[in-house]
């Protein structure tokens, strides 16, 4: 396990994230408040163009319109089937800007996909597709998409005495096992009730990516101790993506909230870990 931040640029996220860190450990914060909450999707690995868990279960609608016609004409089996990603991204981008009207919709049809599927032959095909599964454009597999940077952060504050947690709408079969984080399943406003309600602290690190991250980025806020909020922008077309819909007020929120926000383009040193050919997926 690596505890230093060799893949991140000199620059100020790493000083701000060092900085953090070492004034932590200097005040002698005790360890059980060293609760550190990530966002999953866009913060600790790749989001776009859809998030693993929608890709797989936007190819069990588009098998779903295959065997029946009468689907293919409406949302969202007739994205899914067209493979359409427009639709599905303005669904995301809607909902993190307070628009749930496309959300409902690809909602009611993601909970018929695995209606009369028991929990275990779920858990089966959902490991495999994450493991099996190549990424539509990056080059390797859904499992090998983490930000190896973010990786590597949760190894440094595991090393300085920091517990780190998932806090995420994703489901537990799709988060990326990194460093045995505990994973607490919520998104948006809801966060900071989950956090509090599985933790029974407030955390004095929070890192995150989009609106739906806000009342998380701000309920990691102390008086009485050292804290850090951490917005990573994704405006590396190059390397990932560059996008900002969804985060436009988390952007605009983080000067004046003193967050620290980290560019992918210039604070990255590299994004993704190095792989050999024949690890990725043929699929």
């Amino acid at each position: 396990m690596t505890t230093e931040l060799t893949s991140w640029n000199e620059g100020p996220a790493k000083a701000a994230i060092v900085a953090f860190v070492e004034q932590t450990v200097a005040n002698a914060v005790p360890v059980e408040e060293r609760i550190a909450v990530f966002d999953a999707d866009g913060t600790l690995w790749c989001e776009k163009p859809v998030p693993v868990e929608l890709d797989f279960i936007l190819r069990r609608l588009a098998e779903m319109a295959e065997a029946d016609p009468t689907l293919r004409d409406r949302q969202p089996w007739k994205s899914a089937y067209d493979h359409d990603n427009g639709w599905l991204s303005a669904a995301i981008d809607e909902h993190y800007a307070g628009n749930d009207a496309k959300a409902k919709t690809l909602l009611a049809g993601i909970s018929s996909t695995y209606a009369d599927i028991d929990v275990e032959d779920f858990a089966a095909k959902a490991g495999a597709f994450l493991r099996g599964t190549k990424h539509p454009t990056l080059g390797r597999g859904y499992d090998q998409t983490a930000y190896t940077p973010m990786v590597e952060l949760l190894a440094y504050l595991e090393a300085n005495g920091f517990s780190n947690h998932m806090v995420s709408g994703s489901g537990a079969d799709f988060m990326r096992p990194i460093s045995g984080e505990t994973f607490v399943l919520d998104d948006g406003p809801q966060k900071p009730i989950q956090i509090w309600s599985h933790l029974g602290r407030r955390p004095i690190l929070a890192g995150g990516n989009s609106n739906g991250d806000i009342p998380m980025l701000d309920f990691a806020q102390r008086p009485d101790m050292p804290t850090l909020r951490l917005l990573v922008n994704h405006d590396d077309a190059e390397r990932e993506f560059a996008y900002t819909g969804g985060a436009q007020k988390a952007l605009e929120k983080a000067g004046p909230s003193g967050w620290t926000v980290v560019s992918m383009k210039d604070d990255f040193k590299t994004v993704f870990a190095r792989i050999d050919a024949q690890e990725a997926p043929s699929s």
